[in-house]
């Protein structure tokens, strides 16, 4: 197998195993006509559904729309020519909305750039380090409230372009005094931006019920657009607010690397390489499960890195896989990575030959297009079944979404994982137990060899057995349980055979019973226990003449 992908059964991969684009691994397994035709169709149908929400997410990041095309073309191209998966779209995304409009609020656009090409040297420096797999640790309620939160800020963001509301200042960026701005603004309702956006949403949720094979988001674009125009409607447009589309690419150029300007926005550049590794690899995943392939994360991380580098040359904005638009590309029959080089070239395409034609879109047909898209981010199914089965993990998501919605995206994440992790903590603190085993009731169902019946007589012999994960979230209880092993044995024999793991505070812990068990002139004998787990224990001092070893509880009772 060349370049593979490795599982936990294969030895320790390599350079080459780990970092190989798959666009190599596909043209070494054999590529045809037939391969490119299924490719082009795929990339055809990603870039019409590409083109109208890589200008409605610039716009509504606070940028031109041009802007979001680039990115697409630029950006898009290069995770798919260099890209750890098979079947990665990348581009502009509804995630970075918010981190990306704060951005551009507090240091231009240039800020925005030069941001957008930091975050790139950040993703691939954490590519080659090989940190992708860690992405995997993030708790699955906290990925589920984090997307529900973008899809509520998503969904905020773009009511004044569905209702054509005049703000009397700029409109705020958090949630709450944006309400309360939009709010002070319905005099200003204006009811064919209205019409259009209800139009829009209409057709999109028709056509996907009707005819789920349509491109149902251009359809209803254009469809606005065509209204819009024909009757003269008083709606703004891509035309009244931004002057048009350029219908070429820019020339490539470093924005300005002023140290201080560096310094401004590398906080900016971490929060947007964070969460676009996140996003790009829950991205991957989901085109793992839906292909039955496998990517390689650090592999995707660093192309994700260079298409970030890439879109910042040509003025884009961040990068990111795209968990809609991976999905229609798998959907669509796509067989590599060449289908999401296709859709860029597609959509490099459109704005050469219609980029006049984009002046007619209405921005609340975009609004709509995001609306309904913020409308699907949001996992209901997957929220009610959490909340219903879990109150720690109902918990973290509530939190997780909240904070995200009224504080900010990455204190979100952090705030959730921190939450899951001190969960996590709990539930394998409670699942580690001692059982004093100095009695004839022990096991004899065959998992291992019954203890000595005759054992049962022996006051001066105790046997406890340690079962599950030993460490620091369950130390103190399972040293509390040895403490209270009355009728001061000469002997203590402790089980660690269904130890799964120890740290380093279960050794210690270990340690100081051994110490207070010598002091009172009793001997302590570790028995059953593994490899790793007697490394770490003799590392804490946990070796004769404090302790022995005994391979099983029977070796330990005769010696």
């Amino acid at each position: 197998m060349t370049a593979r992908d490795t599982t936990p059964g294969d030895p320790a991969p390599s350079f080459s195993d780990l970092f190989t684009p798959k666009l190599v691994t596909v043209l070494r397994e054999g590529y045809g006509l037939g391969d490119l035709r299924a490719d082009a169709v795929a990339g055809l149908t990603v870039a019409i559904v590409a083109l109208p929400l890589s200008m409605a997410i610039a716009i509504a990041s606070g940028v031109t729309p041009d802007r979001g095309l680039y990115t697409a073309i630029v950006g898009g191209f290069l995770v798919s020519a260099l890209g750890g998966s098979r079947f990665q779209i990348g581009g502009p995304a509804g995630a970075f909305i918010v981190l990306v409009a704060l951005t551009v609020e507090r240091h231009g656009v240039d800020g925005l750039v030069l941001a957008t090409l930091l975050s790139g040297v950040i993703l691939m420096a954490v590519g080659l380090l090989r940190l992708g797999s860690f992405v995997k640790y993030i708790p699955y309620p906290v990925t589920v409230g984090f997307t529900a939160g973008i899809a509520v800020i998503i969904f905020a963001s773009q009511l004044k372009d569905l209702l054509g509301l005049d703000l009397a200042g700029k409109e705020p960026g958090p949630i709450v005094p944006k309400v309360e701005a939009l709010a002070a603004a319905l005099p200003s309702l204006n009811l064919a931006a209205v019409g259009i956006a209800a139009i829009a949403i209409g057709v999109i949720l028709t056509l996907r019920q009707l005819r789920p094979h349509w491109p149902n988001l251009l359809v209803a674009v254009v469809l606005a657009s065509a209204l819009a125009w024909a009757f003269g409607l008083p709606v703004e447009t891509i035309g009244t607010r931004f002057g048009g589309i350029p219908d070429t690419l820019p020339a490539p150029h470093l924005p300005d690397l002023d140290w201080a300007k560096v310094v401004a926005v590398l906080p900016d550049a971490a929060s947007f390489a964070l969460l676009g590794g996140i996003e790009s690899l829950l991205s991957a995943v989901v085109a793992d499960s839906m292909s039955g392939r496998r990517h390689r994360s650090n592999c995707e991380l660093v192309a994700q890195g260079i298409a970030n580098i890439g879109s910042a040359l040509f003025g884009g904005i961040c990068v990111t896989g795209t968990i809609a638009r991976t999905a229609t590309n798998v959907r669509t029959g796509a067989r590599g990575p060449i289908a999401g080089m296709l859709h860029a070239a597609f959509l490099l395409a459109f704005m050469l030959v219609a980029a006049p034609l984009a002046s007619y879109i209405p921005l609340s047909a975009l609004a709509a297009v995001l609306a309904v898209v913020a409308f699907n981010m949001a996992e209901r199914h997957q929220i009610a079944i959490l909340l219903r089965t879990s109150r720690g993990d109902a918990v973290v998501l509530v939190a997780t979404l909240l904070v995200t919605v009224f504080r900010d995206l990455i204190e979100g994440i952090v705030v959730g994982f921190s939450l899951g992790a001190l969960l996590f903590i709990q539930r394998m603190a409670g699942a580690a137990s001692v059982e004093q085993a100095d009695r004839a009731d022990l096991p004899t169902d065959g998992s291992r060899t019954p203890y000595d019946a005759r054992t049962a007589a022996k006051r001066d012999v105790v046997v406890s057995r340690i079962n599950g994960a030993f460490f620091f979230g369950s130390a103190a209880s399972v040293a509390t349980a040895l403490e209270r092993i009355g009728d001061r044995p000469r002997h203590f024999v402790i089980d660690v055979g269904g130890v799964a793991l120890i740290d380093s505070t279960a050794a210690a812990t270990i340690e100081g019973f051994a110490r207070k068990a010598a002091r009172r002139g009793a001997r302590v004998t570790i028995a059953a226990a593994s490899t790793s787990v007697r490394q770490m224990l003799e590392a804490h001092g946990v070796h004769p003449p404090l302790a022995a070893f005994a391979p099983d509880v029977e070796t330990a009772l005769a010696g």
